[in-house]
């Protein structure tokens, strides 16, 4: 018998706006703020969220969700283990795209490039800032590391708080930031049909050269 799940009955049309070439800046690091602006208002708490695709040396990709913390010129920052998974893919090979869906907004964002460790006093910086108990957290936790329970998790976490109790724990070496700098762009659109528009800035010896792509 099969336990072949079919869901190709499961459709939906894409109504929420058109995108033109005249609607977009001639910068995509400012029209990326101008969709992430609308983002946040449409759906703060998942506006951030953005797929991280790595891979490794030999070309195994592999893609998670991660949280982007801020954003400039100089490229798209995000937070994490440096022993973990995407810390060892990208130490092997320093490429990497981001990718935003924003579900009310039928929008998509893709951001290929050049992946570089932030300095070691942004992630003081960044880390600091956090919660004190997701502070704890990525302290007691080697990412990806394999573990035998949960409750080793919590010990090492209720060990950690009692030596720090006035919540003056430190960075990690292990732990801190990257920044994605860009090469090159995509804005989706959802469209009736699936006839999506879809704009590609692709980075020239003169600049960002913008361009329409089939769907």
């Amino acid at each position: 018998m099969s336990n072949r799940q079919d869901y190709t009955a499961l459709r939906r049309e894409y109504l929420a706006s058109p995108l033109q070439r005249e609607m977009l800046s001639d910068d995509p690091v400012q029209q990326f703020a101008a969709w992430m602006a609308k983002a946040t208002e449409v759906s703060p708490d998942d506006a951030t969220s953005m797929t991280l695709a790595t891979a490794s040396a030999t070309g195994m990709p592999s893609a998670r969700i991660v949280l982007l913390k801020h954003f400039d010129e100089q490229g798209f920052a995000w937070y994490t283990d440096y022993e973990s998974q995407k810390g060892q893919e990208l130490a092997e090979n320093p490429q990497a795209e981001l990718m935003f869906y924003w579900y009310g907004l039928e929008r998509q964002v893709r951001i290929q490039g050049q992946v570089e460790r932030l300095s070691p006093a942004q992630g003081d910086t960044y880390f600091n800032e956090r919660p004190f108990g997701s502070r704890l957290s990525a302290a007691a936790s080697h990412q990806s590391q394999i573990v035998d329970s949960r409750e080793t998790l919590e010990q090492r976490v209720a060990e950690l708080e009692t030596a720090h109790p006035q919540e003056d724990l430190q960075r990690p070496e292990r732990w801190g930031g990257y920044r994605l700098i860009p090469s090159a762009f995509e804005f989706w659109q959802g469209r009736e049909n699936r006839l999506h528009d879809r704009f590609r800035y692709r980075l020239s010896d003169h600049g960002w050269v913008v361009e329409r792509l089939q769907p």
